[in-house]
């Protein structure tokens, strides 16, 4: 991420040195790890299921354990009228405390403001007199002026109260101060001016919370979204991740974010597939079943026939890798065009159509999954991943036409279930996400990401005692697999059971490095670094698994 730009303040009455604060060492490391940033974001305010490439949909939308309130999704360019109320709502909430921040003298080393009674009363300040000044006589002056911005605030009078605060820093330059002519340039809609204040404000008083999450706003604003990501997640880990409203931007901007990105990506760049982390995610969140009958590892093919490319792509797929996932992806492509596939036709359509949706290739995945379910009508699993590309794209209605759909063929299938209640789970109709997900349990009790992703719905509904029984079975039942110690970890950490989660998150780092050494999923590392940070608030360790993170992925 970009730094914060450059403000024009009298260099002299900043403090000297190097910063040594904790949002200096958050602001220098972050903006030189901007992918590990992100993560770090992502996994303190979402719980995601197996099926983690939903979470970036403009659809998905999160909400707090048991409010079933969804959070906002982000916005597109043009603003509908909906869209433009919520952003003056954010920048509403972003000054709803600015009347507790400027009536307070706790937060102020100055002496308790004085009573101003008349403007007549206001001391006249500019530069030449402050020199004649003392220290003692500034600091009064500061503190009546200060006392007379409040009041205007307090009126509404955003502009006098812009001048007044402005003559108080003349006198005292405070953070306070800075923030509250901030919040002014706010209420005006003046973002670049609330980021420059905000600036001067954390150049005094580098973990100043409600700079940082005025100026986060700000940016937001400007759509400067990376830059409001860093401010919001800094703001997050200095507060202890107590602030509500603050995770819930974070979440926000990390949508924004990947949305910004990805479309610069596939604008400027090759078509590249996700991290094999990623890749392994969603297709896991497919039960897993044997080879269609002819493409087994011991049957006789010629690799330039398309059963052949199948089959070598079968096998390029357990390796799991970033290689083997390219491989995967180019012999199914290959097989669909040297064709004569007989029986293995619509597989190989479904096969080539999901590669092309986790490349981004969202159009092509949609004709080759639409022709699989016309070849073969009965292979549900083709109308299920058509529906997963439905919602992404917002159409919410043929998604669930699809999942009726896979239903009418064959109403068995844990699979559908799964996959509804994750429609659910997104949409915040998490009632019926807990149904689906029991039901896909009831079919098939072997899936392990059913009974995590019941869990986590549960929790979300506010069933905490539940949720907690949940993954005390599936620790029981699914004791080898690290994603039921890394789930269970991120709840018991959103309780602040830190020594509780860190071991379960200990746990799922040896797990997944016996069972995936070469493609282990980096989310317990990640978590654990966010766990060490909020207990101890031990930076240095929480760095250290950021970077094995970001080197493993």
């Amino acid at each position: 991420m970009s730094s914060p730009p450059n403000v024009s303040i009298d260099a002299s009455t900043l403090p000297s040195g190097p910063p040594s604060s904790l949002w200096g060492r958050i602001s220098s490391w972050a903006s030189e790890n901007k992918g590990v940033v992100y993560t770090v974001g992502a996994v303190a305010v979402v719980i995601t299921g197996a099926g983690v490439v939903y979470y970036i949909s403009d659809s998905s939308r999160s909400t707090k354990p048991g409010t079933g309130e969804a959070a906002s999704t982000g916005g597109k360019k043009k603003k509908s009228a909906k869209d433009r109320r919520k952003a003056k709502k954010q920048a509403e909430l972003a000054s709803k405390d600015v009347k507790d921040e400027v009536l307070s003298s706790s937060e102020s080393s100055l002496k308790p403001t004085p009573t101003v009674e008349s403007e007549e009363e206001l001391p006249e300040i500019d530069e030449g007199v402050i020199e004649t000044l003392s220290v003692q006589d500034r600091k009064d002056y500061a503190a009546k002026l200060k006392g007379a911005g409040n009041k205007a605030y307090g009126s509404k009078d955003y502009n006098r109260a812009i001048e007044l605060y402005g003559k108080a820093i003349i006198c005292k330059p405070d953070p306070i101060f800075y923030s509250n002519r901030a919040a002014c340039f706010n209420a005006l809609g003046n973002w670049d001016k609330v980021i420059e204040d905000t600036t001067a404000a954390l150049s005094l008083d580098s973990e100043y919370v409600k700079a940082l999450n005025r100026r986060a706003n700000a940016y937001e604003q400007l759509e400067k979204f990376a830059e409001a990501l860093l401010d919001y997640t800094a703001s997050c880990i200095i507060d202890g991740f107590r602030n509500d409203h603050s995770a819930q931007s974070v979440e926000r901007l990390l949508k924004k974010v990947a949305q910004k990105k990805g479309k610069e990506i596939l604008a400027t760049k090759e078509k590249r597939l996700p991290s094999p982390t990623f890749v392994a995610n969603y297709l896991q969140s497919f039960r897993a079943r044997p080879p269609p009958a002819g493409l087994e590892e011991t049957a006789e093919l010629e690799l330039e026939s398309g059963d052949g490319q199948l089959q070598a792509g079968l096998a390029a797929l357990r390796k799991r890798t970033s290689e083997g996932y390219e491989e995967a992806a180019g012999f199914f492509a290959k097989a669909v065009e040297l064709g004569n596939l007989g029986d293995h036709e619509a597989f190989a359509y479904n096969m080539r159509g999901t590669f092309q949706y986790l490349r981004g290739e969202n159009d092509a995945a949609l004709e080759d999954l639409s022709k699989s379910v016309e070849v073969l009508p009965s292979f549900t699993q083709s109308y299920i991943k058509r529906a997963s590309m439905h919602l992404e794209i917002g159409n919410r209605d043929a998604a669930a036409a699809d999942f009726e759909s896979a239903l009418s063929q064959n109403k068995d299938d844990p699979d559908i279930y799964y996959h509804r209640a994750q429609l659910h789970f997104i949409l915040g109709e998490f009632a019926e996400a807990a149904k689906d997900y029991q039901k896909s349990i009831d079919l098939d009790r072997d899936f392990i990401f059913s009974h995590i992703q019941l869990g986590v719905t549960q929790y979300k509904m506010g069933s905490i005692a539940s949720s907690m029984a949940t993954f005390r079975r599936c620790v029981k039942g699914f004791d080898k697999v690290p994603d039921v110690y890394n789930y269970y970890g991120e709840l018991l950490l959103d309780q602040q059971k830190y020594q509780e989660a860190i071991e379960k998150f200990d746990t799922a780092i040896e797990k997944e490095k016996q069972a995936k050494p070469l493609g282990m999923n980096v989310l317990p590392l990640i978590n654990k670094a966010l766990a060490l940070f909020q207990w101890k608030q031990d930076f240095q360790e929480a760095e250290k698994l950021c970077q094995k993170a970001l080197i493993s992925e």
